[in-house]
């Protein structure tokens, strides 16, 4: 489903130029372009606002069959019932905002609800070559599919729900080409923190990311959302893979796929998403996979990060004055030393689930390590499947029995411990293992303190209760 494109053109071009060009339908030589939008995501934590704007305005949503509204970042997942008064009204709210619009919701406790950026993949609502926009800043995490999605403010989700259209300044485009062969147990998580801590968090600021290489090629589609959705750490509006066999064989058996003809058609025009040879990227980043090793951050925000094996760096190591003074504030929040070994640095929490890795693929990465196992006594472990759908599948497999026998706590779906929004927060400074994206001042609780981390680490953590890798468990 797209809008109307420009005049097609002979010049080589990129992913990114091919999906925007077919949504393009105005704008001006010098100013924005005006994209037609596919599918719009909505959650309750910020959407009230802009729907306000269209009451004041007694406007309508324009194509409320091009919405979906989930409930995820406020909802409790310990009980399925909603006692916090904030996250009753926001609740309460986006309910009776869709049903006042005809809007698609899934609710708290409904067999379809999660994470937004959980739930629109499974459904196959979102499919290559589309245009996604959502609330919501990880909603790069749709671009696995060769979608271009990106995540909007409040006045622009307004503008969304009125007119399915949004004016944009075109992108610059980068190539991130990941070459070579990636060890045993280095999964997207360990790609993406590295590609951060080689160009920085803000180092991809106004560039939407093609991944390119046979690494890439190899991931599956959760690891492919896991490394589209950590597009928005390095500053990027958005990041992509192109659509393969891969692609396809994920959304084969999915309900809102298209079927019959249409898939048909579909198929043939997802083979030509892809940037064209000799296609002009403003940026090219190479980062080689072949000697990597597990990856986890050991500051304030994703790009300080150092493989499992080194240790808390110096700040007095960094020639920029800049990232100097960053990395000692880090430290100083942290609570660290330099020098200290990363596997000396214990932890309180793991925090197995978000959008990033709270998928069946990551729970069951988590499981395996786990098996056998017992979570370490000083140390409390949060699963939080990414969808009630995840949450089913797990069950189905046996790996909640697996969680639960190690014990940690198995929840039902919701952004939980990922950031401060709901009753999942940690006290104090306490120290959380995580795999969520971010690890800012105050993300999962005030003062707390967060370690980004794979799925397999985080579990391997749980149980010797300081940061650690499955192969550390082996040697014990």
């Amino acid at each position: 489903m797209t809008g109307p494109a420009t005049e097609p053109t002979t010049a080589p071009r990129t992913l990114v130029e091919k999906v925007w060009d077919s949504h393009r339908v105005g704008g001006t030589t010098d100013g924005p372009d005006l994209l037609y939008i596919d599918l719009h995501l909505v959650h309750e934590a910020t959407s009230a606002q802009a729907f306000d704007g269209l009451r004041l305005a007694r406007r309508p949503v324009r194509r409320p069959d091009l919405t979906l509204a989930v409930e995820d970042h406020n909802v409790p997942t310990d009980s399925l019932v909603i006692t916090d008064p904030v996250s009753v009204e926001q609740v309460t709210t986006l309910r009776g905002n869709c049903a006042e619009h005809g809007i698609e919701l899934f609710r708290h406790g409904d067999g379809q609800q999660g994470i937004v950026h959980v739930v629109g993949p499974e459904l196959g609502a979102v499919q290559p070559g589309m245009t996604v926009v959502c609330g919501d800043s990880h909603t790069s995490t749709h671009g696995a599919f060769g979608a271009l999605a990106f995540g909007i403010g409040t006045s622009d989700v307004e503008h969304v729900l009125a007119t399915q259209t949004l004016a944009l300044q075109r992108p610059r485009t980068m190539a991130v080409e990941f070459t070579g062969e990636p060890a045993p147990g280095v999964t997207a998580k360990d790609l993406m923190l590295t590609l951060l801590a080689r160009i920085g968090a803000n180092g991809a600021h106004g560039h939407v990311l093609e991944y390119r290489g046979e690494a890439v090629r190899r991931l599956s589609m959760e690891g492919r959302m896991t490394m589209c959705n950590l597009s928005i750490e390095a500053g990027a509006r958005a990041g992509l893979v192109a659509p393969d066999e891969t692609t396809v064989a994920y959304l084969a058996d999915r309900p809102r796929r298209p079927a019959g003809r249409a898939w048909r058609d579909a198929l043939a025009h997802w083979e030509t998403l892809r940037s064209d040879p000799g296609a002009v990227f403003d940026r090219t980043v190479t980062v080689d996979v072949g000697d990597l090793t597990p990856v986890v951050t050991w500051g304030t925000n994703p790009g300080q990060a150092v493989p499992l094996d080194d240790s808390v760096p110096d700040p007095d190591t960094y020639a920029d004055p800049v990232e100097q003074a960053a990395a000692r504030r880090a430290l100083d929040y942290m609570g660290l030393t330099p020098g200290t070994p990363m596997r000396d640095i214990e932890v309180d929490t793991v925090f197995l689930g978000s959008c990033t890795n709270g998928r069946v693929e990551d729970l069951r990465s988590a499981a395996e390590v786990l098996r056998g196992r017992k979570v370490a006594p000083d140390v409390r472990m949060l699963v939080v499947p990414g969808s009630m759908r995840v949450r089913e599948q797990a069950e189905k497999e046996g790996l909640h029995e697996v969680f639960l026998a190690a014990g940690a706590e198995w929840r039902f779906s919701g952004c939980s411990m990922c950031l401060g929004m709901n009753a999942d927060r940690l006290p104090g400074r306490q120290r959380c293992a995580s795999t969520s994206n971010r690890n800012y001042e105050g993300r999962q609780g005030r003062t707390a303190r967060t370690h980004l981390v794979s799925p397999a680490v985080a579990a391997a953590t749980a149980v010797t209760g300081r940061l650690a890798a499955p192969a550390d468990l082996d040697r014990r």
